[in-house]
């Protein structure tokens, strides 16, 4: 059995992303606990995608491309550029400011942008851990090929593989490329996980996953994805962490994490981004 989760449009300005995560249905698999689609969408020269500096705390996000590339500056001085296949993961723990921006020479070519933006939720006793930011060539990322599969795993653990990406909780996050007609299992390895089609189509267990959806599984038995035509997957797997509150760009286990976040961010408590002076306003509350 599984549950299909459809995504809604959001506007981020330059661009409109396919928000998967939270649903209706679903606020979290395991500690995975926002999904954005982003692209694929091409900008003429002179576009491209500001993010300006904004602040995070109680999570760690996760930046994969599949085509184009961001420029990454936070608070702690990191300045990154992630191209397609690589991983930024950063840890905001008790707080950070970070922005990602489309690279000069990107946006005065004109460029394509794809990709996926995921939040990890910290687990109790690590949401105010020290902020810090690691970036992953994608040589690093453990690969599993056989006839007709190629997986990388992006962080965690699985497929008998463990990815360098500093975890704070058990969890699996890979990306998961079919051939038409091949078959893929899936353990049960994690009691919370689910299947977001990129691209393609997919079945299990008869039922067709359509392109862009987030499948949910029922834990406890190994099940199977079946692609009907070549497709690209993100596979999520967790252990659940609880019930975490999500407003704006916070993360956090209570409502008094994210006020005093809101405060900090309002009256100037958070560091700047150096090298980049902008910042995006807290939202209006009313």
């Amino acid at each position: 059995m599984l549950t299909v989760l459809r995504p809604k449009s959001q506007s981020l300005g330059e661009i409109v992303v396919k928000r998967v995560l939270p649903a209706p249905e679903r606020a979290m698999v395991g500690p995975f606990a926002f999904l954005d689609h982003v692209g694929p969408d091409t900008f003429p020269p002179g576009r491209g995608i500001d993010v300006r500096p904004h602040p995070h705390i109680g999570l760690s996000t996760l930046t994969y491309l599949f085509e184009g590339a961001f420029m990454h500056r936070d608070s702690l001085g990191h300045a990154q550029q992630i191209d397609p296949g690589a991983v930024n993961w950063m840890t905001a723990g008790s707080g950070i400011v970070h922005s990602e921006r489309s690279p000069d020479a990107l946006r005065a070519a004109g460029h394509r942008v794809h990709g996926l933006q995921i939040w990890v939720a910290l687990p109790d006793g690590a949401e105010d851990v020290a902020p810090s930011f690691h970036h992953l060539e994608e040589r690093e990322l453990p690969r599993v090929i056989a006839p007709g599969i190629d997986l990388r795993l992006l962080a965690g653990r699985g497929f008998d593989r463990e990815a360098p990406t500093p975890v704070h909780s058990p969890l699996c996050c890979a990306v998961l490329k079919l051939a038409r007609q091949m078959r893929f299992e899936l353990g049960p390895e994690y009691p919370e996980r689910a299947a977001y089609v990129v691209s393609g189509r997919v079945a299990s267990a008869g039922t067709e996953i359509p392109p862009q959806t987030l499948a949910v599984f029922e834990p406890g038995h190994t099940l199977y994805l079946d692609a009907l035509e070549p497709a690209v997957l993100l596979l999520l797997g967790g252990e659940p962490i609880g019930t975490r509150r999500l407003w704006w760009n916070f993360v956090a286990s209570d409502s008094h994490r994210i006020d005093a976040a809101k405060r900090r961010w309002r009256e100037g408590g958070f560091p700047g981004v150096p090298g980049d002076p902008e910042f995006i306003p807290l939202p209006d509350e009313r």
